[in-house]
């Protein structure tokens, strides 16, 4: 998702041939101001305030709200606002069995046909931003480095299942799993641990052992389900 600022020179004109909806720029714009802490988690608001938030008008801005609705981020209270979703429990659980679901098939794929120079670029890029926050502690560089390893290795495993329909549904969970991470607490000892778990599934994959990755997946996420919990 580009940032607000990379986006602060879009024609909202619809008549312009080749821009982009208003609903759809009010969708990203929605989620991103949610991801971006400029509405709080578990909020309540106006449609007006979100409008004047976001920079769209409200006309569109009902089209996106309505699509939000359906994907669970927010509940539209007729005459009365906009109650976004507060993480919990329930939404985690939901979260994490979804991925559960999907990835241990994927998994198992990328195992046994994933490129090798994209499993070892991974496992390069896991072992030195370990080594990196061994050596240096967390800062914000380490936090970007991390969220854009998070992506690249559960994208390329949902990836290898080379299906379209699940891709999509991916897409819109991750929109789930960001809302969980907002309140979640994350210090050094946590991003080591989900690193070495990473690399424990790409170590399976690396000697093409399915079964192995499968039961390392699984455990990545029994562990990450705990941290968002507050468990561990």
């Amino acid at each position: 998702m580009k940032k607000l600022s990379d986006r602060q020179n879009v024609n909202l004109s619809p008549n312009e041939a080749g821009a982009p909806r208003l609903s759809d720029i009010a969708y990203e714009r929605i989620l991103e101001s949610l991801f971006e802490r400029k509405v709080p988690v578990g909020a309540f608001i106006s449609q007006n305030e979100l409008s004047a938030i976001v920079d769209v008008p409200v006309a569109p801005l009902r089209d996106a709200l309505r699509v939000l609705e359906a994907e669970g981020i927010l509940t539209i209270h007729p005459r009365s606002g906009i109650q976004f979703v507060r993480p919990g429990l329930e939404l985690t659980r939901s979260t994490y069995q979804f991925r559960s679901i999907v990835e241990r098939a994927a998994v198992r794929v990328f195992a046994e046909e994933a490129d090798e120079n994209i499993t070892n670029a991974l496992e390069v890029r896991h072992s030195r931003l370990l080594r990196r926050i061994e050596r240096d502690g967390m800062g914000p560089e380490q936090l970007l480095e991390m969220d854009a390893l998070e992506l690249d290795l559960h994208g390329h495993i949902i990836q290898a299942l080379r299906n379209p329909l699940i891709d999509s549904a991916y897409k819109r969970m991750h929109n789930y799993l960001r809302l969980l991470r907002l309140e979640r607490k994350v210090t050094a000892p946590i991003l080591m641990r989900t690193l070495k778990e990473h690399l424990d599934i790409l170590e399976a994959c690396a000697t093409r052992n399915a079964d192995a990755a499968e039961k390392a997946l699984q455990a990545h996420f029994q562990a990450a389900m705990q941290r968002n919990l507050g468990l561990v």
